[in-house]
């Protein structure tokens, strides 16, 4: 695939003319962000926002263009817009129809019974290793699991998976998605080289988490499982709003820095409208592998403290050890490679506990369930 290039790409974005401008995209300077990765190829399409809405026919020519290379096997191609700031969209109150919001009723990924949000107000606490854990908790208690990376700037699932190579087609319109351990899964870090970095405006950001949604195939799942990225910025008010999530489990480690940054995930989560399943304190406590001494190296307590002021469940405490850290860096993660250690049954507990939430939260509240 070493043929194609940027130049071969822009060429065929030649030939796709703006209806409005009567100019090509590529002359007009609308194509931004591209990335080619051994003949996959992704790329924005710059629009006004008063234009967006009706431009899909333009961004379905510009993949067929590029499509039409014959060293091209994928193509993802996404419309962006730069809002002026007063045309943010502002949150909406929807408590009159308890759990629904913006998202309700928008099947972005038919067939998905519930999709649950892992995220955390800061970097570092652990949130991944958390989420795939999780994941494969449900896959082992007989789930039909999906797990999609949303960072997109930091993806990390297809190491921790220890998944290599690229998503199939079989239609040339929906990606397949890779799988391994018993669970599917989508990350941009399947279609972008991983020392690559991904200099994408938010907007772009937005609409490549769409598609991998959208654009997926995803098939029949129990639950998706969604690895946000850290803090409360744009990807993270794009899933809370556009997608029916069923629910939010927020990671947080035992100190007050890190909790006072998990508080604001969680509120954020609150304003949008989507529940707060429970709180995760991860790194909670560190017991030396040689004399067993226990050492709270974080502090400790804090994020069930924490849960219990805010009213939402304390999910469980996960500790500080190296065979989480080398089991996840090695693509073994620690519920599938040591299914009966302690740790691991930590995270099949938190599952089970989760699942049985949805099933409740599904029989009450069946706006927050995909059809």
């Amino acid at each position: 695939m070493s043929g194609l290039s940027e130049q071969h790409v822009l060429a065929a974005l030649r030939q796709v003319i703006d209806p409005d401008r009567g100019k090509d995209i590529v002359s007009l300077g609308m194509v931004s962000g591209m990335q080619l990765r051994e003949g996959h190829v992704a790329f924005a399409i710059e629009v006004d926002p008063q234009r967006g809405p009706r431009l899909e026919p333009l961004r379905k020519a510009a993949e067929k263009a590029v499509e039409a290379l014959p060293e091209v096997l994928s193509v993802t191609a996404v419309l962006t817009a730069q809002r002026p700031a007063q045309a943010a969209p502002r949150p909406q109150s929807h408590a009159h129809h308890g759990h629904a919001h913006p998202a309700a009723g928008k099947a972005l990924v038919p067939g998905v019974r519930a999709i649950i949000a892992v995220a955390s107000g800061k970097g570092g606490v652990g949130k991944s290793t958390v989420a795939i854990n999780l994941a494969l908790g449900f896959a082992a208690a007989g789930l039909k699991v999906g797990l999609l990376d949303a960072d997109i700037y930091g993806p990390s699932m297809p190491r921790m998976l220890g998944i290599t190579g690229r998503p199939a087609t079989r239609d040339g319109k929906l990606l397949q998605p890779m799988s391994r351990h018993g669970i599917k899964c989508m990350s941009m870090g399947f279609l972008v080289p991983e020392e690559t970095p991904m200099i994408w405006r938010g907007p772009m950001v937005q609409s490549a988490l769409q598609q991998m949604l959208r654009d997926v195939e995803w098939g029949e799942l129990d639950i998706m499982v969604v690895d946000m990225p850290p803090g409360t910025g744009d990807a993270q008010l794009t899933m809370a709003q556009q997608v029916p999530l069923a629910g939010a489990v927020i990671v947080s480690t035992p100190q007050d820095i890190a909790l006072l940054d998990a508080r604001k995930g969680l509120n954020m989560f609150r304003k949008v409208d989507v529940p707060v399943l429970g709180i995760v304190e991860n790194m909670s406590y560190f017991s030396c592998p040689h004399c067993g001494e226990r050492s709270d190296i974080f502090g400790h307590g804090g994020a069930r403290r924490e849960a219990e002021r805010l009213g939402v469940p304390f999910l469980g405490e996960v500790p500080l050890d190296i065979v989480i850290r080398e089991t996840s860096d090695a693509g073994e993660p620690v519920v599938v490679s040591q299914p009966q250690s302690e740790h691991a049954q930590i995270f099949r507990a938190m599952a089970a506990n989760l699942a049985a939430t949805l099933t409740g939260a599904q029989r009450q509240a069946p706006s927050i369930v995909v059809e």
